[in-house]
């Protein structure tokens, strides 16, 4: 979804800083008009219709808000307060980045979901396993690393209850619970929140989620709203990748069902085998999704009769820091 943006201030300087890094930052969410006059925005407003406006109150006389589904002020911190209009406030001379952020999270709320057909939809890939340990992340993330390595864009998502996100990346941002919350709601449009919330690694330019902001609002979550949550990111990316808690619960297999490939990951431990070989001998689910699904063999495993004619081996990388796992394992998932 790209949102038409109008940017009313009459300090055109800035205004067109802004607007010239939203175009060239962010041309894929938003289409940027300016005007710097109180004339001007009342002849824009005649003509056109916006999603969303960032207005400065010193043009703002006798203005039609009926063409702006979100009419927002844009603020600066040491301006005095003003109760003429009642209208949200956004925080002027910050990064554009957090402006943004801001703009979609308002937005959100008062748009409604788009059910376009012709929105072009991610891969998705789901990476789990029976066991715990097996090194699912780091498989999860050393694809996405070699998938954002050939220029495509990339979500990870981590579905586990207790989230490995913060040992790769920085998590300072708005907790995936946002989504969680609106999605339990019903209402508001998932999709745009997702973009104010996603982060990117500058490094390996993966857009993630920072963690839930508490063990039960992953938990909280039903089918429905699992298959809602994967629908919304695959419209915003080339490659989604999910990495699964080992849980084989009803949400579990939804999210098997949804991905167009699976990689089932297992190691060398007896228990991990052992564990896999009951999924896929014992489970009417690996029955369904084998025609999708990559045994994956972590850590130098071998696998002890494979339920797949090929699985791809992964080495053992000998190192204590986590990101040097996966960015080395990214250059042996060859697909």
């Amino acid at each position: 979804m790209k949102l038409k943006l109008l940017i009313a201030s009459d300090d055109g300087d800035y205004a067109e800083h802004l607007s010239k890094r939203l175009s060239e930052n962010h041309s894929d969410t938003v289409e940027v008009s300016v005007c710097s006059s109180n004339s001007k925005l009342k002849e824009l407003l005649r003509e056109n219709k916006y999603d969303v406006a960032l207005l400065e109150v010193s043009i703002l006389r006798g203005v039609d808000f009926a063409n702006i589904q979100l009419p927002l002020l844009l603020w600066a911190d040491d301006e005095k307060a003003d109760d003429s209009f009642t209208l949200e406030k956004t925080p002027k001379y910050r990064r554009v980045s957090t402006i943004l952020a801001k703009v979609l999270e308002h937005y959100a709320k008062v748009s409604k979901c788009s059910q376009s057909a012709e929105i072009e939809k991610a891969r998705i890939t789901a990476v789990w396993s029976p066991a715990g340990g097996v090194g699912k992340t780091t498989v999860a993330l050393a694809l996405a690393a070699r998938e954002s390595s050939q220029g495509k864009q990339v979500i990870y998502m981590n579905l586990e209850p207790f989230s490995s996100t913060p040992v790769f990346f920085e998590t300072s941002g708005k907790s995936i619970s946002a989504v969680f919350e609106m999605l339990e709601a019903n209402e508001g449009n998932v999709s745009v929140l997702i973009q104010s919330i996603l982060q990117r690694d500058p490094i390996s330019n993966i857009s993630y989620f920072c963690c839930p902001d508490n063990f039960d609002d992953l938990n909280l979550l039903t089918v429905e709203n699992i298959s809602s949550l994967i629908s919304a990111c695959s419209g915003l990316t080339d490659e989604l990748i999910i990495d699964m808690s080992n849980i084989c619960d009803e949400r579990a297999q939804r999210i098997l069902e949804l991905a167009d490939r699976t990689f089932l990951v297992t190691d060398w431990t007896s228990v991990a085998q052992n564990k896999l070989l009951q999924f896929t001998s014992l489970h009417n689910l690996f029955t369904q999704i084998k025609d999708k699904t990559q045994i994956i063999a972590n850590k130098g495993a071998k696998v002890v009769n494979p339920p797949a004619d090929e699985v791809i081996s992964l080495p053992l990388i000998q190192t204590t820091d986590a990101s040097t796992v996966y960015k080395t394992l990214s250059a042996n998932i060859l697909l």
